[in-house]
């Protein structure tokens, strides 16, 4: 799916589809951090089930006032003990299927917010 913002001068998730996002251009099939303030970095994270708390605790790092988990085609929810770190310094999180997650994401850094996206883009060996 395209999305067309109207006038965003934050980074911004321009289309997505089934196992990708596309930001400024470049079509991303590994998982992904974006945050509104510019920042932008490889998650190390192929599957939710490797999820750790030193993810968790790289996006508290940024210091967003919301993150918005991306859990894949499926909406899932982490542990709470993963994301201990954003709970101690009181940053909210979301979590919903990635898709629905870009679209969250842009529509509030669209707003002004300061928040952050983790895209979780699973790979599957057969």
């Amino acid at each position: 799916m395209k999305i067309h913002p109207d006038i965003i001068n934050v980074p911004f998730i321009s289309s997505y589809g089934k196992g990708w996002v596309q930001v400024a251009g470049e079509q991303l099939t590994r998982s992904v951090v974006l945050s509104s303030d510019g920042k932008q970095f490889d998650w190390s994270c192929a599957r939710f089930e490797e999820l750790t708390a030193a993810h968790f605790e790289q996006l508290a790092q940024l210091k967003p006032e919301l993150v918005i988990f991306g859990s894949g085609e499926r909406l899932r929810f982490p542990n709470p003990a993963l994301t201990r770190a954003l709970i101690e310094c009181q940053i909210g999180i979301e979590s919903m299927d990635t898709q629905a997650a870009c679209r969250t994401y842009n529509i509030l850094a669209g707003e002004g917010r300061h928040v952050a996206v983790a895209l979780l883009m699973e790979s599957f060996s057969e």
